[in-house]
């Protein structure tokens, strides 16, 4: 077991170690603006002394609302040195949200970074919260970064943290109900970072990290943040959704974490440039094939990651097989806030297509009776801020978190997610189905780029889709024909009160911004279904297999 050190103590030894190297590497206006370990200390102790000399309590909670960025990074460590815990908000909420958040976490200073909605969100900010806008992206705050740094004598001696203190508190993102807070310790976070760093026995101090998935999820967080602090790599950031291709062609990351629908998007790319039937021919001739996997990979900013990953939602194999052929072996993960994203992993040199992985070390896994996956490990939670039943709904009295989700694991350990126990639905005769398998099934199919099976109170099942950019231009018989034919094929395999009915194209596309994904693009199955099980009668009686622009 690996030896549990705090990320800020971890943080420490390589500003004594490599204090000029490169830790933090920030985009803006297309310039790279870096900082070394020794600079990004520097600054970070200015600000924790700040926060210090607001007369907060030992234990206070600080809000960060930011996209990612060099910032981001430099204020979650001196909220850790000056003795408070971090609340990560996510840039994209709606100022509800953010006043939910605040006023539940009681949280007193707020760091605003970077955000594309700031003049609505700030309405959700409470009376009373000191802010602190962050450079580049400077909005009219109580102080300034800048100004703290310049200003303020540097924080000598950090505070000593314990084990069992608070670090974080995770409001997660949630497909239902409002965010629940998930509690960590330094414990359970620095236990996660430190084994997992162990496991995977690859990474080391020249390690470059690509961080765009949002920083207050805890994927990035350990993934990005806690990789780097703990291996002593570099982060390099997106600076926009525009500039992504770029930024990541250039940093070129030795460690990638993308979600399903991404890799999506990544194939979509490939094929709108070189068809499937071209493709498929120039990977069957041997020199010509190598050329161009080596120019795929290094395109897309892959040419030097030595872990490829995906997570938060199964990927479906046939996804998986078709980038083993471009040489870009994906490794599926499989963990959750609550047990700081360490869970399950797969390494490249074992995989099993349409499996997550295998249970990091010291990491125990059960399935109860009714098919829930279970986990237990130091990196669990403590538990849910404020709301001890919660609490007691999802931690077992011996200690394992209920997932919810449903899953399998077979004799070499490797789990396989079968669905969401909450998701699953009845039909009109009191039969249950889990749609997360037929919906990956369907999503074989390169036209769909989103898709929602439903069905309750219906004799059988609709699948409300969502067309990919490669369908919207291509002929609309086409597309049609092609969908039918996926679901001819996929029917049979189904039980009858499973098989899929109608097909129902929708004409909004579904976003974070919509409310109908959750910051890490899950479908929120619960609004769909409220936005739309009025019409379900109707579709299900109308004429023919696929209905358009719903």
């Amino acid at each position: 077991m690996a030896q549990t050190i705090y990320p800020h103590e971890k943080f420490a030894q390589y500003v004594n170690t490599k204090p000029n190297q490169i830790f933090l590497n920030q985009p803006f206006l297309g310039e790279w603006h870096t900082y070394t370990w020794r600079e990004a200390d520097r600054q970070i102790r200015c600000v924790a002394a700040y926060l210090q000399s607001l007369g907060l309590e030992r234990g206070s909670k600080v809000a960060i609302l930011s996209k990612n960025c060099a910032h981001w990074i430099m204020s979650d460590l001196a909220i850790m040195m000056a003795g408070y815990v971090s609340v990560p908000l996510y840039p994209t909420i709606t100022a509800d949200t953010i006043e939910y958040v605040m006023k539940h976490s009681d949280a007193k200073v707020a760091f605003i970074g970077k955000l594309d909605s700031w003049q609505k969100q700030k309405a959700g900010l409470p009376s009373g919260v000191h802010t602190i806008s962050y450079p580049f992206w400077t909005e009219k705050c109580d102080s300034n970064w800048e100004n703290i740094i310049n200003s303020t004598p540097p924080l000598r001696i950090s505070e000593i943290r314990n084990g069992d203190e608070l670090i974080t508190i995770i409001y997660t993102s949630g497909t239902t109900g409002l965010p629940k807070g998930v509690m960590h310790s330094f414990h359970s976070i620095s236990f996660a970072a430190a084994n997992a760093l162990e496991y995977l026995n690859k990474i080391n101090e020249e390690e470059n990290f690509f961080s765009y998935l949002p920083m207050s999820h805890i994927a990035e967080r350990m993934l990005v943040e806690m990789g780097a602090i703990y291996s002593g790599g570099k982060i390099s950031f997106a600076e926009s959704l525009d500039s992504f291709p770029a930024n990541l062609k250039k940093v070129q990351p030795s460690v990638f974490l993308a979600v399903p629908r991404i890799w999506t998007k990544f194939q979509m790319g490939i094929l709108s440039k070189v068809p499937q039937d071209k493709l498929s021919i120039i990977l069957s001739i041997p020199i010509v094939s190598s050329l161009f996997k080596k120019k795929i990979k290094e395109g897309l900013g892959l040419g030097r990651a030595k872990y490829v990953l995906s997570g938060a939602a199964p990927l479906p194999p046939a996804m998986m097989n078709w980038f083993d052929k471009l040489d870009i072996k994906i490794c599926e993960a499989y963990a959750m806030t609550e047990n700081s994203a360490y869970s399950h992993f797969t390494k490249a040199e074992f995989r099993k297509p349409g499996k997550v992985g295998q249970p990091f070390p010291h990491v125990d896994v059960r399935i109860s009776e009714e098919g829930e996956i279970q986990v237990k490990s130091e990196a669990n939670m403590v538990g849910y801020y404020k709301d001890p039943e919660k609490t007691k709904e999802t931690i077992s009295q011996d200690g394992y978190i209920c997932t919810g989700d449903q899953g399998e694991v077979d004799h070499d350990g490797f789990l396989k997610i079968t669905g969401r126990i909450k998701d699953i639905f009845k039909t009109d005769k009191g039969k249950y189905v889990a749609p997360a398998p037929i919906e990956m099934n369907l999503s074989k199919n390169t036209f769909i780029e989103q898709v929602c099976l439903v069905g309750s109170n219906l004799p059988q099942t609709m699948a409300m889709i969502v067309l990919s950019e490669e369908a919207k231009q291509t002929d609309k018989k086409v597309v049609e024909e092609s969908i039918v034919n996926t679901v001819m094929q996929l029917n049979p395999s189904l039980d009858k009160h499973e098989r899929i009915k109608k097909v129902v194209i929708m004409e909004e596309e579904w976003t974070i911004d919509n409310n109908l994904l959750t910051p890490t693009l899950k479908v929120k199955r619960n609004v769909l279904e409220k936005k739309f099980e009025h019409k379900y009668q109707e579709w299900y009686q109308l004429d023919g297999n696929v209905l358009w622009g719903q």
